[in-house]
């Protein structure tokens, strides 16, 4: 009788832990198992340089979301960026995204500048209003060998 006291004490911790350990796995790998806090439309910008996947979304400094994927346009040659957004965070269809960079040499990210329309975007709309990042780069050569005076 003591034996089967222990070895059922035993397997309760030991399922006990299983669950936790899922429940951590679920909860820092940020995965979603039954359905989504999140929204998600689509940008279009000419040049995302230096912009990865999961890379954050701001409004005003908050973190709102984050960039799901970046793919290529093979009709008009230009990124299309997938904005995993939250659901209680309204983005209207003036809605100017930018895409900046954290200090000087800095990760980059989607800074969202709301517009003043009525009209919000839905799942799988989308952002028209893109501002490419800017190429520091570039500047710099065209200074150094005279293309800017």
């Amino acid at each position: 009788m003591k034996k089967f006291t222990l070895e059922t004490t035993v397997g309760i911790f030991v399922i006990i832990g299983i669950l936790c350990t899922a429940y951590l796995t679920v909860r820092l790998g940020k995965m979603e198992l039954i359905g989504s806090n999140f929204y998600t439309i689509q940008a279009r910008f000419s040049s995302v340089a230096g912009l990865t996947n999961n890379a954050r979304i701001e409004i005003a400094g908050v973190q709102v979301g984050s960039v799901s994927r970046i793919s290529l346009d093979p009709e008009r040659l230009v990124a299309i960026l997938d904005l995993k957004i939250h659901k209680n965070i309204p983005v209207s269809e003036d809605t100017i995204a930018s895409i900046k960079t954290s200090g000087l040499i800095g990760e980059k990210y989607i800074q969202l500048s709301p517009g003043g329309s009525d009209i919000l975007l839905k799942e799988g709309d989308m952002l028209f209003e893109t501002e490419s990042p800017l190429d520091i780069e570039d500047m710099i050569s065209r200074y150094v060998f005279g293309g800017i005076k």
